[in-house]
């Protein structure tokens, strides 16, 4: 879900601000909350005044802060814009979007804080839950201003060296690649894959073979049975001769009445 555009009112100071003065300013926004949040929950037990009119003044110089961390960051994003990638420019954008919502949502706070002075518990309540989501807002905002510099390399001097030397890179490796002449292309002869694709084999081959492969199994067979029957038969003979047949064995056996 992306959030509506807000376009705050131009401010024109006596003086210009330089580079790279937002990560100092920025150090004292995420800072700031952080000490108030404390000091509301020391506060819970201490009850003491003084403390919340301190956590108030805080609150104020945060707003300030802010609008600091705003402008300085307005300065650098516009340095670092052109030299950004495209996802680095989109995230550019969301990073100034949440920051002109920081603005507002600090004046809301310092709205809660004199709420909470009233000594209305909750008021109180209401103020130390929204200082937490403050704070959580402003982590998250640190956090995209981190992957700026580390991951798309914004404002970092380095890169900018090597983007102007890849750049270079590029534009002689195109004048090399135009100065080529381009190669003849050769000529590819088809080679069949197999003898089977140069040399088609028709059904009519293929039966004959068959037809004589099995005439010769025939022939195998009958050689077969007719070497076994000449050298079974003189096998059988003799053992009629020499084996006598079961009645005469029987017949011999037995006494004589």
């Amino acid at each position: 879900m992306e959030l509506p555009q807000i376009t705050l009112p131009k401010i024109d100071l006596p003086f210009e601000i330089s580079t790279l003065i937002h990560p100092a300013v920025v150090h004292f926004v995420v800072a700031i909350p952080v000490i108030i949040l404390l000091l509301e929950f020391y506060n819970i037990f201490a009850k003491r005044k003084s403390i919340g009119a301190f956590s108030f003044l805080l609150l104020i110089f945060t707003v300030i802060m802010m609008v600091g961390a705003f402008l300085t960051g307005s300065v650098d994003g516009k340095e670092a814009y052109d030299l950004l990638s495209p996802e680095g420019q989109s995230e550019l954008k969301d990073h100034k979007l949440i920051g002109s919502y920081l603005i507002f949502i600090s004046l809301a706070m310092l709205i809660f804080k004199l709420l909470a002075m009233s000594g209305k518990r909750i008021f109180k309540f209401l103020f130390f839950m929204t200082m937490i989501g403050f704070i959580l807002i402003i982590f998250k905002q640190g956090q995209e201003g981190g992957e700026l510099v580390y991951k798309y390399g914004a404002n970092v001097e380095k890169v900018k060296e090597l983007d102007d030397t890849l750049f270079d890179i590029k534009e002689k490796l195109e004048e090399a690649e135009a100065k080529k002449v381009p190669k003849k292309e050769e000529k590819v002869i088809a080679v069949p894959k197999s003898k089977q694709d140069a040399v088609p084999v028709s059904k009519e081959n293929n039966s004959d073979t068959a037809s004589n492969v099995d005439h010769l199994l025939n022939n195998a067979k009958k050689e077969m049975e007719d070497v076994n029957s000449k050298t079974l038969s003189p096998v059988r003979e003799v053992t009629k001769n020499v084996v006598p047949s079961e009645n005469n064995v029987t017949t011999q056996g037995l006494p004589t009445p």
